[in-house]
């Protein structure tokens, strides 16, 4: 089974404090899934300011688990931060929306959250 999320940055900051990294993972849970939602409703809406500062605010814990989506999450960043009305940012979006689901249910159950 393929695994939609890494570790290794994460055990390497947490010097493999499994606490921590179960803390980290809760987090994750509590707040990328809602973040993602958001993200999702302000680019249908092309509410510009809300994706920039929602995506942004996803990329550090993105980066952190490894999703393998960081440059799709810069590229509808800097498509709310430069207002780009000519450019369709919905295959990048749901790259980033599919990845995150799929890490979600990850973590849930690897973590037993």
């Amino acid at each position: 089974m393929e695994q939609h999320y890494k570790l290794h940055r994460l055990q390497e900051l947490a010097d493999n404090d499994q606490e921590f990294i179960l803390a980290l993972a809760s987090t994750f849970i509590e707040e990328v899934p809602s973040d993602a939602k958001v993200l999702k409703i302000a680019v249908e809406n092309k509410n510009y300011l809300l994706t920039y500062q929602t995506a942004h605010k996803m990329k550090p814990t993105v980066d952190m688990f490894e999703l393998g989506i960081l440059d799709d999450l810069i590229e509808v960043q800097d498509w709310g931060k430069f207002e780009q009305t000519d450019k369709d940012i919905t295959e990048k979006l749901n790259i980033v929306l599919d990845a995150v689901d799929k890490a979600t249910k990850e973590i849930i159950q690897d973590f037993n959250l």
